[in-house]
């Protein structure tokens, strides 16, 4: 497993990344034995770097595994909406209880979009930044699904980590295309800020493609780290192989890409429109006669982040 400095942080983390939005509640809602079994075999298999978020509801699925392999061994990512100091400090503290931790290795904005949105969470920035000379945190960032969003980070000069989408397609980015996205990271990057991707499976929909989608990611040299949702110790074991170099069956492939992803909103959906207005990919709409709308989804649009599922009055929506 190849293993990367991040950006100008003293964080060394392999190349494969554990993102844990497919374990947590917003997905396959594993156990907590269940996800401690995975985290265990990633870690065995050379994973070092976890991704996770206020957002996922999932700190009690890692916080086991943290203890069995040792703290210090792991590095973990999570992310908040926060926007004000009470917010950043709420987000951070149930971060370090959560995890039981007493300190995180990095934190980041969830979805920036922009030097607008920077500006409008100055107040949660600067509280972070100041636990991060305490030593709370080891380095501060974003997530993001904008170019633009990178550019801000690149351009603000206090962010060390930017966390973007990455994929041969492009899909799941907001503004533009993948061409400008690596134009925006090569940016960031000559500015020694750590680079992680996100979704180079363009959340399940290029499994078709598996082997070139991550031969693309794997090829580009401005990538520290790349975050893979993984569910299974299968998908751990077959991740693992090709960020290592190692030869995977065509058997093993074609059983990966049997596992597509779904997003399944049930019957009882009111139309209340809360999930349309959640979801940045415009995936989601209203359909029907007035009185008796329901949500549909585009499943060319969905990127399978669960995110709607949050906001959910009646909890009929599930990625599965």
């Amino acid at each position: 497993m190849e293993y990367n400095r991040l950006g100008k942080s003293e964080l060394k983390v392999s190349k494969l990344c554990f993102g844990s939005l497919t374990i947590s509640p917003l997905q396959r809602n594993l156990s907590i034995k269940e996800s401690e079994n995975i985290l265990l075999h990633a870690f065995d298999h050379g994973v070092n770097f976890i991704d996770t978020a206020a957002l996922y509801e999932n700190y009690h699925q890692i916080r086991g595994a943290l203890k069995q392999w040792g703290r210090q061994k792991i590095h973990i990512a999570t992310k908040s909406y926060a926007y004000s100091r009470d917010t950043a400090k709420s987000s951070l503290e149930e971060a370090l209880m959560g995890l039981e931790t007493d300190y995180i290795d990095l934190f980041m904005l969830h979805e920036q979009e922009s030097e607008h949105t920077l500006r409008g969470h100055q107040e949660a920035i600067d509280f972070f930044l100041t636990k991060k000379k305490e030593g709370v945190i080891g380095s501060f960032g974003i997530s993001t699904h904008f170019i633009s969003g990178v550019r801000a980070a690149a351009n603000h000069g206090a962010i060390d980590v930017v966390h973007p989408i990455v994929n041969h397609q492009g899909l799941g980015i907001v503004d533009g295309d993948m061409e400008e996205m690596l134009e925006a990271i090569g940016e960031a990057k000559k500015k020694d800020m750590g680079i992680f991707a996100m979704k180079p499976l363009g959340g399940g929909h290029l499994l078709s493609d598996f082997q070139k989608s991550f031969d693309y990611v794997l090829n580009l040299k401005d990538l520290d780290s790349i975050a893979v949702g993984m569910q299974s110790r299968e998908e751990v074991e077959v991740n693992a192989g090709i960020f290592s170099n190692e030869k995977i069956s065509n058997d093993t492939i074609k059983k990966i890409q049997a596992q597509p992803r779904t997003l399944q909103i049930a019957d009882w959906c009111q139309g209340c429109g809360r999930c349309v207005n959640r979801c940045n990919m415009n995936a989601l709409s209203l359909q029907g006669e007035k009185g008796k709308k329901r949500a549909l989804v585009d499943p060319k649009r969905c990127v399978f982040c669960g995110y709607c599922g949050k906001v959910c009055p009646d909890f009929c929506i599930k990625v599965i």
